[in-house]
């Protein structure tokens, strides 16, 4: 495959004609939007919306921000910022060229670049996926944590910010003192009331800096959105089959399923590309679409996730064919986390919950249980938390619920049931390590992991019935190990 030239503007023409390819000039294109955290999953899903609107207005190009590693950039820029997007299921896979973002830049070589796009008058929206802990909050209380290395740094370096939250009110100061009007903010990552949690950090930041300039960014546009589509990581498999299947090298295509959904609240002062022409949903308040998606698509999946590479499951597709987890996930989601559910009418829930199974069992997706795995101490409160809080109020039953919180706690101890040791990624895998320590038994390790109130807060460790719950679902893991569980939920 080294002999193939590679994906770009010039290179484009000599496609197959199989592959689809953008229906616009790209040499028109500019920036509208800045995006932060341009990882895959915005380039599978924000990113694709977009590129079906360009030949309409080419005004709302991207420019992607990567806010830690350089690796997007060096990849994509040779590219001229083009991508193959695979779209993958059991009977093949449909490609197609992404041309919408026009613009990469790195933050750590370059702050004061990406300040600069961020303040331009052409800039109207700036965009994050830049997953949970990238809000440098509390997941608890969903509010900014001051104490966080990067917001120490952004407070007393506020030209030079290191954090998404410090750039957005950097960008926002200068605009002011340019006399532009701010741009809208908009969270596409998986929290609950996302646009709310990012402007009350943001503002709680400003605050800190200076209080006129809180007043001005207490008035910035933030809606709420609902993003849905599995990604799983790019692996060198993948670049071959695009390479072969193209004719040209890409450095980084996206393999994705052919599910998509975005729903957003309507709040763009500044206007905001035609998203609803390519299938977006605009509503008045989001609340009911995110909670269902983050309660049913996302917690199912921490919990196959953690109960799946336990049992030496790699991919989703592997998990749910282990005997008992399709039983599991599917009970946890129609007896426990649909009665916590606020009414969306006309929606179809059954069969909503059917399409989340089907797409967990498609076998074209190498998406890995390590991968989902990342980052639970921040997913864990959207996803399972809120749910047993409601399950605990209505007096109801929640032990597969537990049982994922329960998984967790055994994965995240860095020894899978072999002895071998996890990869664990979370931004507090070190504390946790120092948390169970040379603890063995099931209840002193549950409480050992509820000192964490910035996981659980301060009622679930005081509820008796929650902790008597942990610790029956994790003396079943540590007994018996996850297989052996699982298997108890066959029907």
């Amino acid at each position: 495959m080294g002999l193939l030239m590679q994906l770009s503007k010039k290179t484009i023409g000599s496609l197959p004609r199989t592959v689809k390819r953008p229906h616009y000039d790209l040499g028109t294109v500019t920036v509208g939007i800045v995006h932060l955290g341009i990882g895959a999953f915005h380039r599978a899903h924000q990113a694709v919306y977009t590129d079906a609107l360009l030949s309409e207005d080419p005004s709302w190009g991207i420019c992607g921000v990567s806010l830690r590693s350089p690796e997007t950039r060096d990849a994509l820029q040779p590219q001229d910022g083009l991508y193959t997007l695979a779209v993958q299921d059991g009977e093949g896979s449909d490609l197609s060229v992404v041309g919408s973002v026009v613009e990469l830049l790195c933050a750590p070589e370059d702050p004061e670049a990406v300040l600069r796009r961020m303040a331009d008058p052409g800039t109207r929206i700036v965009s994050l996926t830049i997953t949970e802990k990238g809000y440098c909050h509390n997941p608890a209380t969903g509010t900014l944590d001051e104490g966080h290395p990067d917001i120490v740094h952004d407070l007393a370096n506020p030209a030079r910010p290191r954090s998404a939250i410090g750039f957005i009110v950097e960008a926002i100061s200068r605009r002011v003192s340019a006399g532009i009007a701010p741009f809208t903010l908009l969270s596409c990552d998986n929290l609950p009331g996302n646009g709310h949690v990012l402007k009350r950090i943001v503002t709680q930041f400003a605050e800190a800096r200076d209080p006129a300039l809180a007043a001005v960014v207490r008035n910035v546009a933030s809606p709420s959105t609902m993003v849905d589509r599995i990604v799983p990581a790019t692996t060198d498999s993948d670049r071959r089959a695009v390479a072969s299947a193209m004719g040209l090298e890409d450095a980084w295509p996206i393999m994705t399923e052919p599910f998509r959904q975005w729903v957003i609240e309507e709040d763009f002062p500044l206007g905001r590309p035609a998203w609803e022409k390519a299938g977006a949903l605009f509503v008045q308040d989001v609340s009911a679409f995110e909670f269902m998606k983050l309660r049913l698509l996302n917690g199912s999946h921490s919990t196959l996730a953690y109960l799946g590479y336990l049992a030496g499951a790699e991919t989703v597709a592997d998990a749910m064919a282990l005997p008992g987890m399709e039983a599991l996930v599917e009970g946890l989601m129609r007896h426990e986390v649909s009665p916590t559910l606020p009414q969306l009418p006309g929606f179809d829930l059954p069969a909503y919950r059917a399409e989340l199974l089907q797409r967990f069992c498609n076998p074209a997706l190498r998406h890995r249980t390590w991968q989902i795995a990342m980052d639970g101490s921040q997913k864990l409160p959207q996803r399972l938390l809120g749910s047993i809080r409601d399950r605990l109020r209505a007096g109801a039953g929640y032990d597969r619920l537990a049982l994922g919180v329960a998984a967790w706690m055994r994965y995240a101890r860095g020894l899978d049931e072999a002895g071998r040791p996890i990869d664990v990624r979370d931004p507090h895998a070190a504390r946790i390590a120092a948390l169970a320590q040379g603890i063995d038994e099931p209840d002193r390790i549950i409480d050992a992991f509820l000192t964490m109130t910035d996981v659980f807060g301060t009622d679930l460790p005081a509820s008796a019935p929650f902790r008597a719950a942990l610790i029956k679902a994790l003396d079943g893991l540590l007994r018996n190990g996850s297989a052996a569980t699982l298997r108890s939920f066959r029907r």
